[in-house]
């Protein structure tokens, strides 16, 4: 195992969803719930799912792109969303 990636992965994804809504969500969840094992295990399903899905379809796209176009479309991609955020709250 590379132990560098490994490192580097959990802390840019640590750091990214400090905050994020995923935490809201279970903080407010957790509110309703006379435990919090069903909200962190649903949670950390999710989570997982969605993690699976992107590391296949990220590997299966650097195997037939070239990793500049994606790392480009990523971009624009979260620009995109950047934008319609902005004028959605203006």
């Amino acid at each position: 195992m590379n132990w560098q990636s490994f490192w580097f992965t959990f802390s840019t994804i640590f750091l990214a969803e400090i905050g994020d809504k995923t935490q809201l969500v279970c903080f407010s969840l957790s509110t309703k719930s006379a435990s919090i094992v069903p909200v962190f295990l649903g949670a950390m399903t999710a989570f997982i799912f969605t993690t699976l899905i992107s590391c296949f379809l990220g590997n299966f796209l650097g195997k037939v792109m070239p990793v500049k176009i994606i790392h480009s479309l990523a971009g624009l991609i979260l620009i995109a969303a950047g934008l319609f955020i902005l004028v959605k709250e203006l």
